[in-house]
């Protein structure tokens, strides 16, 4: 062996080295970090490249400082005085929150979200949420904000960027996030059609070097919508027309999404600023255009919260709320997800929800959009059967839809899937709802799809061949990294 190669061997040791000791130091999921550790020793100098693009641990160096100034007194003692009154609801819950208190609290310590009596309707798919969507902006007054991963230039892209920049002539003051990442297809004419109009866009995080860009692991995964402050889109649909059925693909996409009309938009509005503040470098501040008074109207039947989380909060909220969903049903709890790669608490929770005799059932696609996901979520489904939870796989084309549905008066519509990378990774949002009415417009479209789903039977499970196990037990080893 040559002087040079002695000197290029001792280097990539070294190199490897030095990333597993980075690793263990930096690490704060277990399991994410043995995977990463897998990588490095099995794939010496890539390893430790892949690490230090997409793997540190920003939520513990919180380089997204995206906090929304309050600055005013009255705003201040208006927002303490709703935290206050969501402390009360929870202690003495109304019959919509029965045995919700937990969920209530959690939410309001974690990321302070108030608690409002609001209109919230139920979305399947494109064809139900664009059209609400594109009559509610083509009547807007004074702002439209909208925040997406992936917003697509294809018709229904097009449709909305027509009516924003009308909009936006008018006078209506139009400010657009997308993802860098995800709608890395928009072309710079595009938003050169749009900013010439005035719409004010910019992205998240900008990627200047993909292949080099630590960023690019943390993904704002958000969908959000807020017309004049009062009425405002949440959950899994993005801007494309392959939600929109029938597809010119032919494959049938099931997603879910929420219109809230009343206080809570307030909370989607919060966030959307500190998102704005911090990707367009601007500091806009609270004021009564923006957070108008809504009275409840006759209409308003469910409490909601708007939860969030994402590599700047200090906890993985959202990752809790799904976890207070669970451990705390009494008597159901119905999860629907188009990628399952649990992490342990989840896992866990779902073992005991079933064991402890609630009707846990699991909702997700037959086909994932990556064989390798597909083996990584099947991993799991043996310890899950053997537990008693129903796994139903759909059928009908691609379920992308992320909801849990708890009890009778427990409903989250979300942007975050039941995975690593929901819970670590990115920046999510979803709606918390609490009440009958959306819980019974949420059994409804759940035993519908049901009907187009097959049930995971834990006798063929168990004999599926040996080769078949093995895939799936080497996927799993790479799961906290997908």
């Amino acid at each position: 062996m040559s002087y040079v190669q002695i000197v290029l061997l001792a280097l990539v040791y070294g190199v490897n080295l030095f990333t597993l000791v980075f690793i263990i130091f930096d690490a704060r999921n277990a399991s994410k970090a043995l995977g990463y550790m897998l990588l490095v020793i099995t794939v010496p100098i890539v390893g430790p490249l892949i690490y230090f693009s997409v793997g540190i641990n920003y939520r513990q160096r919180r380089i997204y400082n995206k906090k929304l100034r309050v600055t005013r007194r009255e705003e201040r003692q208006f927002y303490d005085q709703m935290v206050e009154q969501t402390r009360q609801l929870a202690h003495q819950p109304p019959p919509e929150l029965a045995g919700q208190g937990d969920m209530v609290n959690l939410l309001l310590n974690e990321s302070q979200a108030i608690l409002s009596f609001n209109r919230a309707q139920l979305l399947l798919n494109g064809e139900e949420k664009f059209p609400r969507v594109l009559a509610a902006l083509a009547a807007a007054r004074h702002h439209i904000h909208l925040e997406y991963y992936i917003y697509e230039d294809d018709r229904i892209g097009n449709q909305i960027k027509d009516v924003l920049v009308a909009k936006a002539r008018e006078g209506v003051k139009v400010r657009f996030i997308y993802d860098a990442f995800g709608s890395q297809d928009l072309s710079s004419g595009f938003l050169r059609q749009l900013r010439q109009a005035g719409v004010e866009v910019h992205p998240f995080s900008r990627i200047y070097f993909v292949f080099a860009a630590s960023r690019i692991n943390y993904r704002n995964h958000r969908k959000v919508i807020i017309v004049d402050g009062r009425v405002g889109w949440t959950g899994g649909l993005n801007v494309s027309d392959r939600y929109i059925n029938p597809s010119a693909s032919g494959e049938y996409w099931r997603d879910t999404h929420v219109e809230i009309e009343g206080p809570a938009v307030h909370g989607l509005q919060r966030h959307f600023l500190a998102d704005w503040n911090f990707c367009a470098g601007q500091n806009v501040l609270p004021d009564e255009r923006l957070f108008p008074t809504i009275a409840p109207g006759p209409d308003c039947q469910s409490y909601v919260q708007i939860v969030t989380s994402g590599p700047d909060y200090p906890n993985p909220t959202v990752m809790l709320s799904f976890f207070t969903a669970i451990v705390n049903a009494r008597q159901r709890v119905y999860l629907t997800t188009p990628y399952f790669i649990p992490n342990n608490s989840i896992n866990d929770a779902l073992k005991k929800a079933a064991l402890s005799g609630k009707d846990v059932r699991l909702l997700v696609p037959q086909q994932a959009d990556s064989k390798l996901i597909t083996y990584a979520s099947q991993s799991y489904y043996a310890e899950l059967l053997e537990c008693g939870v129903q796994i139903y796989e759909y059928g009908k084309g691609f379920i992308h839809a992320k909801t849990i549905l708890a009890d009778d008066n427990l409903s989250i519509v979300s942007t975050a899937n039941l995975d690593f990378r929901s819970f670590e990774h990115n920046f999510e949002i979803g709606a918390v709802i609490y009440g009958p009415a959306m819980c019974a417009q949420m059994t409804a479209a759940f035993g519908n799809d049901l009907r187009h789903s097959r049930k995971v039977s834990r006798e063929s499970w168990q004999n599926r061949g040996r080769a078949r196990v093995l895939r799936e037990r080497l996927a799993r080893l790479f799961s906290p990294l997908l």
